[in-house]
Formats: C-alpha cells, structure tokens, sequence
C-alpha cells in the first residue's frame, strides 16, 4: 500500500471501504477495495480467490479491470481502474430516462461485457444498474463479480438466491437451481427499461410481490414455472389473479421504443429462458445494426495503445515486493452469508444508501 497515495473514501460498506488513491510511481489514479476481514477468515478467503481467478480470466474492455491484488497487516487489497461513475448515478442524474441511443449503446456493450463472460463459462447473475461502471465518453464496464459462478457442464446445481429482486428471472425467484446463462440476460432487459424511462421495469416489494409484477406485464409462468411455484413452501398458500390479460411491454412503453428497441426488449425478458436469445445472438440482432464495427476498432486502438504503454514499463522482475500476493489473492467475505452487506463497484460509490432512497431490494 506504500506505493499509494489515499485521496479520499469513495464508498464504505459493512464488509470494507473503497478508496481513491493515487499511483506515486506513475500518478494513475485507482480505486482500491481494503476489506476489514482479516485473510484467516476462510470464507473471505475461499470467495476473494474466487473472485479474482474469474476478473484475471475476463480481460476485455468492457469488464472492469483488476490491476493487481495484495495483502498488507492481515488485510486484504484489490487494486482496480478507477471509473467515474456507475449507472444508478447516471439514472439519479437523469430520471425521465436516456437518450434512445444512449440506452443503445449502453446495452451492446452490456451484451459484449455478458457474451465475454458466458464464452468462457462465466454467468455474472448480479448485473443491476450499481455493477455497471460508465466514464464520461460512455464506455460502459461490467463489476463486481463477487456472485459471478463458473459453469462447467449443462444443468449444473446452483444458488437460487441470487441478483437483486428487480432484476431477478422468474426462474430464479421460484428458488431454480439449475437455470442458466439467460438470467443475466433477463436482467439486460430490465436494464433497459429502466434507462429508457427512467424506472424501474418491475419494481417488486417481495418475491410473490415481484412475480406478480412481472406476469402482470408479461403474462402468466410457463406451466413448468407454475409447478415450481406450487411446490416451493416459501409460496404456500399461496396464488395469482387471472393473468391471462397482460398490460404488455408495447403498451407499458407506447410511443418510448422503435420497432427494432421493442423487439430486443420482449427477446430479453421472454419468460421462458429456452426462448431468450443467447448475448452472442443479441449482439448480431438489428437492434445493434453499426456498432460492431465502430466498437471493434475502438478495442483495435485500445489493444494498440496497450501494448505500447505495457512496452514502455521497466521490468520489475528482479524487484521484492512485501505487499505482493503470491499465488491466491483474497479478500471478500460470500455474498450469500450477508445479504444486507452495501458492496460497491470498483469505482466504490456506496450503493446501498443509493438503494435506501429510491426503495431498492437488497435481497
């Protein structure tokens, strides 16, 4: 930590605080994650190793980049590029909504951060506004992958107590254990909606509370999802109106999408995961028609200047480092155990009093 300069707190959760520090050696500005656990506790220790094995496989320019991750004094440190904001602050900023580009644009490289991800087996299964870092030329990067599994195989058992409620599949909030890839999908289409009017798409108070929303604009579960729903004990007792007569996403969004923007949307929140398109086929959907190029060579420029400025660095092969982790890094306590816990973005900001004010769920 000697080689950084602190230059204030850009986010404190109950798990650990976030800090904007300074580079000495070259005066890059970071955003650094100082967990208050210490690394003998196993479960930080288990998840952290986690967690950076999956951001040092995912090195693409739309996912947050982890420059380096070490240990000093018993606590744990994640070094990551600093962004100025992440999404929610965007939404706060603007509450009627985004330009209809804007909300283009933020979701292909949304689809390009998720496709990276799923071609190496990775589902992110917390993409919400707060995980999404954005600068002020509107590069958008993915975050926080402290829920981020690795599928190895088709069918794989997995928590079903994941991904804010909002932006939460029905498969996952009938407590699936072995859904897959789309639910991250389903939350670009949530995303979406939001950055198109400024709300929430469905801003459900409960579990039932949150199915209910959705069937009410989507019409009723598939008659698998039913089964799960009445065999789940969380909902017993319990039943839905009629909803065989849905408001409809055309109708919920008249007048605020193109013909090409509403058939991407209902393509991301089909309510059977089977029908969801994968984020390889949404990136070819004309919805997205001009932005591969145009983002391809900027990841051609990116790469370039890349190499030129890793060229220019002294090599540090023979230099001790005391700080430095070698082999595992580790850092973050499970999400699963804390559900209240206010984690942050790599940029830091305190995204559960964010939360707190505009009613979010936190679980």
């Amino acid at each position: 930590m000697n080689k950084y300069e602190v230059l204030g707190i850009v986010g404190e959760g109950a798990y650990g605080v976030v800090l904007k520090c300074r580079n000495k050696d070259n005066n890059e500005i970071v955003a650094i994650k100082k967990f208050k656990e210490s690394e003998d506790d196993e479960i930080v220790r288990k998840t952290t190793l986690r967690e950076v094995k999956v951001l040092r496989m995912l090195r693409q320019r739309n996912i947050v980049h982890l420059m380096e991750a070490f240990r000093r004094k018993g606590k744990l440190y994640l070094v990551f590029e600093y962004v100025e904001k992440n999404l929610l602050e965007v939404l706060e900023e603007k509450p009627n909504g985004l330009s209809s580009d804007l909300v283009r644009r933020y979701c292909y490289q949304l689809c390009r951060a998720i496709n990276f991800c799923h071609q190496n087996n990775v589902i992110h299964r917390d993409i919400k506004p707060e995980n999404l870092l954005v600068n002020p030329d509107h590069t958008l990067k993915l975050c926080d992958f402290g829920f981020a599994r690795t599928v190895t195989h088709p069918g794989q058992q997995l928590t079903d107590y994941v991904a804010t409620r909002w932006y939460r599949a029905p498969e996952l909030l009938l407590g699936s254990t072995s859904y897959d890839k789309t639910v991250d999908l389903w939350a670009v289409g949530c995303i979406m909606g939001e950055l198109i009017d400024g709300q929430p798409m469905f801003p459900g108070e409960s579990e039932i509370d949150q199915l209910y929303i959705i069937q009410k604009v989507l019409g009723p579960l598939t008659s698998d999802q039913m089964e799960m729903f009445l065999r789940n004990p969380r909902f017993l007792g319990l039943k839905f109106p009629d909803m065989t007569r849905p408001e409809t996403l055309q109708r919920k969004y008249v007048g605020k999408l193109t013909k090409r923007a509403y058939s991407m949307m209902a393509l991301f929140v089909k309510m059977n995961p089977k029908d969801r398109p994968t984020a390889s086929e949404c990136l070819d959907n004309a919805y997205f028609h001009g932005l591969k190029e145009e983002y391809d060579k900027e990841d051609r420029r990116h790469s370039s200047k890349h190499d030129r400025r890793a060229d220019s660095r002294p090599s540090s092969r023979h230099r001790r480092d005391d700080d430095s982790e070698s082999g595992s890094h580790r850092g973050r306590s499970d999400r699963e155990s804390r559900r209240g816990d206010s984690r942050t973005g790599s940029r830091g900001s305190n995204g559960g009093d964010r939360e707190s004010r505009r009613g979010r769920d936190r679980r």
